[in-house]
């Protein structure tokens, strides 16, 4: 997406709490559309490049939220929402609006909106499908749920960081679920692109004519072309971080428990574990072909 700077949203001031690889460049994004931001990090120092680009560091999440309208979290998992959230929630303003917009599945939302309606906090789940490229260019596809006041209010945030927006209901957590549902997608994807060139690989076959093969056909994805290329340059640095999407399918197979029994879920989980296990869990999700080729 290109500069979407709009001079009706210099009025508004968005506080980003966690700005790793997503939440880093959610802020710039928001920093290019005219946004004020403020940003505060576990990690101060991963602030700086974003006060250098026009955001305010706050010192912690308290500050980063006095004068905010909306309150972006976006760190890895529960427990360090709730951590965060300790810290923040008292500061909001009463007329503020929480996006949790990090990974935590439909338990964890529905324990931030206890935590949220505790203190009359208006809260909008909103995780986001993309990843560091995307994120980057303004490219993200929002997902939404929750009170239809709140997520009209929050679209001139989805459509700074994102090319689109997906309203899934006024359920709190229904957003969450089909989170979990695309990255199980996207997982499935990223294993199958593995086990194809550790076979092609096996059988002495160069596995870029799989992805010649593949190219232009009905079964041909982009995002093949993009983790294959990710094996065949070796690159290791993480687009999607291993540890992330383990997490997440962890997240779908506790969501299902209580009542089905997937055994392709089960399976994925286990071949990202392994390669988790065998110390990839900080390196780009294509790297599960080192479990699949061990």
């Amino acid at each position: 997406m290109s500069d979407t700077s709009n001079s009706d949203n210099t009025a508004l001031r968005v506080g980003v709490l966690g700005v790793g690889t997503m939440g880093a460049a959610i802020a710039r994004s928001l920093l290019r559309s005219g946004f004020g931001v403020t940003v505060w990090n576990r990690s101060p120092e991963k602030t700086k490049p974003l006060v250098d680009a026009g955001a305010r560091a706050a010192t912690d999440p308290a500050e980063a939220v006095r004068d905010a309208d909306v309150v972006l979290t976006m760190v890895f998992d529960i427990d360090a929402v709730l951590e965060v959230a300790q810290h923040f929630l008292p500061a909001m303003r009463a007329d503020a609006i929480w996006m949790q917009s990090s990974t935590i599945g439909a338990e964890g939302m529905t324990t931030v909106g206890t935590l949220a309606s505790a203190r009359l906090i208006a809260v909008v789940d909103a995780p986001v499908l993309g990843t560091k490229g995307p994120a980057e260019h303004a490219a993200l596809t929002v997902l939404a749920s929750g009170d239809e006041a709140a997520v009209a209010a929050l679209r001139p945030v989805f459509d700074a960081i994102g090319s689109k927006t997906v309203v899934v209901g006024d359920r709190l957590g229904a957003a969450s679920d089909l989170k979990l549902v695309c990255n199980t997608w996207v997982a499935s994807l990223t294993a199958g692109v593995a086990q194809s060139f550790a076979l092609a690989r096996g059988l002495g076959i160069d596995p870029t004519l799989f992805l010649d093969s593949i190219e232009g056909s009905a079964s041909d994805s982009p995002y093949a072309h993009i983790k294959g290329t990710t094996l065949l340059e070796g690159a290791r640095a993480p687009q999607f971080a291993l540890e992330g999407i383990l997490k997440d399918l962890r997240l779908a197979q506790a969501a299902v428990s209580s009542s089905h029994a997937f055994m392709y879920l089960d399976a994925l989980e286990q071949v990202y574990a392994a390669a988790s296990a065998e110390g990839h869990g900080g390196e780009d999700i294509a790297w599960v072909y080192d479990a699949i080729d061990a």
